[in-house]
């Protein structure tokens, strides 16, 4: 105990000398992140490892978004697959829980599940991140470009400062940097500047960290009255939890509504500050002391706007509607706390270990509320954003038909500018009326079964650059987009994915002196499987990730460049299923490859980059592996 609270008081000591170091933050970098969510924290690393320098400019005191800061610490991955910086974050995760004899597979009522503590995830994302420079509690204001340069205005908690850049990213949780460039966005059903002010998007939900107190719960961490409009919320919540629900079976749909031990179970997390160790099986349920509220505090939920599901378009359109929405959300999950302590007899309240700092929303909260809201997340949970709008628009039957590469007799379908691999279904929370949903881009609402990805799926390049706007990279949810499509990628694994590429397309922009959208796919598609990210959706049980081929093949099997030895037979396609079900592939990598598969390779390769394929002198005998890992190397000395 007392080394968890060495941790703390060093951790807080980290963050207020982070948030107040602007002395150090220099006046220009090559690299301008905005938003240090999971999407702006992977660019940062990414970049910053290819050698450019990078800052993040980050409102809040903690690195990783929704995963982090909005309380969202139970991983939502149905694809299975990790790579490239999501892996190592998880791996480092891991690695900080097994050294303490503990388990990260808590949430979801199973032992697969992935999840932490949102201080622990902060903290490792934080040494992660040091090779990049960070601004907290700081947000950029104003964007602006002045005889061909280009510079950010940075609200700071010192007051407004300039800072020079090259290339522009954003990872904020609502696309605010869009409108500042001058992008056009879709932000609902409507493009700008022609917002549909009467458009809805999907519910936010303010999250909470909350935790067991044996010995009952402390005075402070038990407020005597409820907020206003409780007797609404209690009512909404009986649909939910009550003292005598049922037990969860494993079975789907939940039978509502669920007991308050099944309700833990569902987005369980490991407790750094109570011995013992529980997963996620149904053995393990009476002994879980920390779970996330995510569940039925929705915002708006059941309440509704304007007789709709859903959240009106102006909470992304408007700082006062936004402002005043987030505290309607942050109380209905304080209510959910004075539910399950006054109603149940639950001695569970906000876990008095993690977060620490007031929310904006909760200022003018009563005294008793405002130590509870101390120890709530400073942002809510935003399951859609802004979209920039690109040359190309993902749609949902893109991707289903994407995630059908290779699985019950389909042939390939893969996204040849591939730069992420997710796997989530079309899951709208509110805002999934026929109405609500971009019809112009064929999208309906019986698009959410329709065209349901059946198995993991690939994100295109394209999708990360706007259609018009120079020095300018969108990650995060800020994607050019569906909105059914966002509410498959808005999740925190793809969302890192996706940034890490964005990461390496500014690098890669910046180093060959080109425009985001000048780049060719291969030179970030090279760097990031060399970073070991899977770009693929074909297995190879011969090629697996740490063999020395692994890239090239990678980039190989995105363009047809030779042709393997075998196909995987994928079955059961199904993303609730693991992503690897069915028959792997054989590429044949460590076979000699003759000399028509090598002139057919070359062929290829130059019809791609549109150019001719220098090559060294090639040896009598070459393995298949060796010489696409040679190919594409030639082709990434294209520019």
């Amino acid at each position: 105990m007392k080394s968890k609270l060495n941790f703390l008081i060093a951790l807080c000591v980290f963050v207020f000398l982070a948030s107040t170091c602007g002395a150090e933050i220099k006046n220009s970098y090559d690299v301008v992140i905005a938003g240090g969510g999971t999407g702006g924290t992977a660019a940062a690393i990414q970049a910053s490892r290819l050698g450019v320098s990078v800052l993040i400019i980050e409102p809040t005191s903690m690195l990783g978004g929704q995963a982090t800061a909005a309380g969202v610490s139970t991983m939502d991955d149905m694809s299975r697959i990790e790579s490239g910086i999501y892996k190592e974050f998880i791996d480092r995760v891991k690695k900080y829980y097994s050294d303490m004899k503990k388990s990260i597979n808590t949430p979801y009522w199973k032992e697969h599940g992935k999840a932490f503590e949102p201080s622990v995830g902060d903290k490792i994302l934080k040494d992660m991140t040091a090779s990049a420079d960070i601004l907290y509690h700081s947000q950029i204001v104003s964007v602006k470009n002045e005889n061909e340069s280009r510079f950010v205005s940075v609200q700071t908690p010192d007051g407004v400062r300039e800072i020079n850049f090259k290339i522009l990213i954003d990872a904020t949780e609502y696309g605010d940097i869009l409108p500042l460039v001058g992008a056009r966005y879709r932000s609902g059903n409507s493009i700008s500047p022609n917002i549909n002010k009467n458009s809805f998007i999907q519910d936010i939900t303010w999250t909470a960290i909350i935790r067991k107190y044996p010995g009952g719960v402390p005075e402070n961490l038990k407020p005597k009255n409820p907020l206003p409009d409780y007797e609404r919320a209690k009512k909404n919540y009986k649909n939910y939890v009550t003292a005598n629900g049922f037990d969860f079976q494993g079975k789907y749909p939940v039978k509502m509504p669920v007991n308050l031990i099944s309700h833990n179970a569902y987005r369980a997390v490991p407790d750094s500050f109570t011995p013992g160790n529980y997963t996620g099986a149904k053995k393990y349920w009476p002994k879980i002391s920390k779970t996330g509220v995510n569940w039925g505090n929705d915002y708006p939920g059941m309440y509704l706007l304007m007789n709709h599901y859903g959240l009106n378009v102006m909470f992304l359109e408007d700082k006062e509607t936004r402002a005043q929405m987030e505290r309607d959300a942050l109380i209905k999950t304080l209510h959910f706390i004075y539910y399950i302590q006054h109603e149940l007899g639950a001695n569970w309240s906000v876990d008095e270990n993690e977060y620490g700092e007031l929310p904006e929303a909760a200022k003018d909260f009563p005294n008793e509320w405002k130590e509870i809201a101390r120890h709530m997340p400073p942002i809510p949970y935003v399951r859609e954003s802004r979209r920039a709008l690109g040359a190309y628009t993902l749609n949902s039957k893109a991707v289903h038909e994407n995630s059908l590469s290779w699985r019950n007799g389909h042939k390939n379908h893969e996204f040849s500018d591939a730069i992420a691999i997710g796997g989530y279904n079309l899951d709208l929370h509110g805002g999934d009326d026929d109405d609500d949903i971009e019809s112009e881009l064929g999208e309906k609402q019986s698009s959410i079964w329709g065209n349901m990805p059946q198995g993991p799926f690939q994100v295109p390049m394209k999708i990360l650059i706007p259609e018009s706007v120079d020095n300018f990279i969108a990650a995060e949810k800020n994607l050019s987009m569906s909105r059914l499509v966002s509410s498959a990628l808005r999740l925190q694994p793809i969302t890192m994915m996706t940034g890490q590429a964005a990461g390496a397309l500014a690098a890669v922009a910046i180093q060959l002196n080109l425009q985001p959208r000048e780049v060719h796919p291969v030179h970030v598609q090279k760097r990031l499987a060399e970073a070991g990210v899977v770009l693929s959706l074909c297995n190879y049980s011969d090629v697996p990730r740490e063999h020395k081929n692994f890239a090239g093949v990678q980039v190989s099997n995105l363009y047809g460049l030779l042709r393997p030895r075998a196909y995987p037979s994928m079955t059961g396609a199904n993303i609730n299923s693991s992503g690897s079900k069915g028959q792997k592939g054989r590429f044949g990598a460590d076979k000699l490859i003759t000399r028509s598969e090598l002139d057919g390779m070359i062929a290829r390769a130059e019809e791609v980059m549109n150019a001719k394929i220098k090559l060294p002198p090639l040896g009598a005998t070459m393995t298949r592996g060796d010489a696409v890992d040679m190919i594409v190397n030639a082709m990434d000395e294209i520019y």
